[in-house]
């Protein structure tokens, strides 16, 4: 054993005096693998180390896990390179130990970093090359990777390049893309996931693959189907995609004053149909009007890929009713698009997609929905009467159409696609800490999702991977996690993609190593 391995040894005794035996053999394990090409003691983090609340927390983007109650792992491994990965997942195999995998710990629900049984936290932070191809128009970007810093760097190479995804600069590659990836470029350009063209993943067994080597159906299920299921991704080669030199954004605010119901019932029959390199998103929120009564404001953040007179040319034609005008527009280009769309301060250097902190850290829930027809004026008074008796939460609305339509819904394992106006997502953020204020707030986003049930997706009820809802169906550690899975698998996927992602997880990793409360279940033995 190296030195260093020893001198952890004696500075974690204590530590591994008072834990039960699985602990100390683990962390024996780590440091004595022979998997590992450099020492992995110094990666390691302990509840005893005075680092560790630093580490943990470091991604934590929901306040809502980061409670004196919220369960802590045993140990935290800040992987340096592919051989502390594989160290991790032999050792956790071999002593039984629940391994969570961390890249930008945005999930929703802190399924990254949070568990009930017994866990140590994989994070992959420290895996953040990124390789940009102009000519070859590729990147290779690994899974600790930011989206904010996947577009910097496309950006040092050519103001015509981008990439389809999220709009938060901070957040986390690897989740992001591995559960579908959207942004306002996918009525242009679909999905993330809908240009990967290549991934690196090690599996269960420690093997280092890429897309030919693991196949096409794991390929496949990795792509849209989330990663953490199937074994620890490491990066995803992608296509990266041709964008204006100058781009137009915009924002429009309507409130119930101004017409507010007929302009959302005609984006709802005009939003998935404008032309594809426009993206209008429209978001209702209960505000108080100038003489303090509580009303529906509606705001229309948009982009443009194209310049405005186009833009204006293009709008009296297809939706008059939104009455945007010439001075709404501002053209820019691609990259300070991504700042303006979250609303960074005008002029914000491109440098700022590189922060890793983000602007602000709140507890948070998330829901998700789909429309399919568009919501009747009647049907959209009673939601802003619902909204208005809550308060909160707010709703978001992402338009479909274009190139969402065009891909088959099992090209990936995401099949929300033709036939969908748009997505919602139910958003609640709150300052207050503690279990009492978490419960209540919650509450409301399940009385409006509840409330909503007439006018959004059913059979099954449709809901967006990356926004992970524990509310719609967990598995647990007992005998019916097949059927216990479908539940949220069939709405998350859809039956056809939800079966052959049992399939394929059923192949690749049979004893269910890399699960979480909705990862994708194994087929029982009785259906083998």
């Amino acid at each position: 054993m190296s030195l260093l391995a020893l001198i952890f040894v004696f500075l974690f005794g204590h530590s591994l005096a008072t834990s039960n035996d699985a602990h100390q053999n683990f962390i024996q394990c780590l440091l004595s693998s022979n998997e590992l090409t450099t020492p992995i003691a110094g990666a390691i983090y302990s509840p005893a180390n005075s680092s560790f609340p630093t580490v943990l927390q470091a991604y934590i983007r929901n306040l809502r896990f980061n409670e004196s109650t919220t369960p802590k792992p045993e140990l935290i491994v800040t992987a340096l390179d592919l051989s502390h990965v594989r160290a991790s997942i032999k050792c956790a195999k071999k002593h039984k130990l629940l391994m969570k995998t961390r890249s930008g710990g945005h999930d929703y629900e802190g399924l990254s970093y949070v568990a009930d049984d017994p866990f140590f936290i994989l994070d992959l932070f420290n895996f953040q090359s990124i390789n940009v191809s102009i000519e070859e128009e590729t990147a290779w970007v690994q899974v600790g990777a930011t989206l904010g810093e996947l577009y910097y760097r496309i950006a040092e190479k050519s103001n015509t390049h981008g990439f389809p995804a999220g709009v938060c600069p901070t957040v986390g590659v690897g989740g992001h893309f591995s559960g579908g990836g959207y942004g306002n470029m996918m009525r242009k350009y679909g999905l993330s996931v809908d240009n990967i063209i290549d991934a690196q993943l090690i599996d269960v067994n420690g093997k280092l693959l890429d897309r030919k080597s693991m196949g096409e159906d794991l390929f496949w299920a990795i792509t849209g189907g989330g990663g953490v299921s199937f074994g620890v991704v490491i990066s995803y080669k992608v296509k990266i995609v041709r964008v204006p030199a100058t781009v137009t954004v915009f924002e429009v605010t309507r409130t119930s004053e101004q017409n507010v119901t007929d302009v959302a019932h005609r984006w709802l029959q005009v939003a998935d149909k404008l032309d594809n390199n426009l993206f209008i998103r429209m978001i209702f929120n209960v505000v108080n009007d100038t003489n303090g009564v509580k009303t529906i404001r509606a705001r229309f953040p948009s982009l443009f890929l194209g310049n405005s007179t186009t833009l204006i040319s293009l709008m009296d034609q297809s939706f008059p009713e939104l009455g945007l005008q010439i001075s709404d527009c501002t053209q820019m280009n691609w990259t300070q698009s991504v700042l303006w769309y979250y609303s960074f301060p005008p002029g914000s250097p491109d440098e700022t997609l590189l922060s890793r902190i983000p602007r602000s850290l709140t507890h948070l829930k998330r829901k998700s929905d789909y429309v399919k027809r568009p919501i009747s004026k009647q049907g959209l008074r009673l939601i802003f009467k619902k909204m208005i008796e809550l308060e909160r939460p707010g709703l978001t609305f992402n338009p479909y159409g274009g190139r969402m339509s065009e891909i088959s819904e099992f090209a990936k394992p995401f099949p929300h696609r033709a036939g969908n106006i748009a997505k919602i997502q139910y958003a609640l953020d709150w300052s207050e800490d503690g279990v009492d204020a978490a419960n209540r707030y919650i509450n409301l986003t399940r009385v409006l999702h509840e409330f909503m049930t007439p006018f959004v997706s059913k059979s099954p009820r449709e809901a967006f991977l990356n926004y992970r809802d524990l509310d719609i169906g967990v598995t647990d550690n007992g005998k019916n996690r097949f059927l216990e899975g479908t539940v949220y698998g069939v709405k998350y996927f859809k039956e056809t993609n939800f079966r052959r992602l049992v399939k394929v997880k059923t192949m690749v990793d049979p004893d269910n190593f890399f699960r979480n409360e909705q990862s994708i279940p194994t087929l029982p033995s009785w259906r083998k």
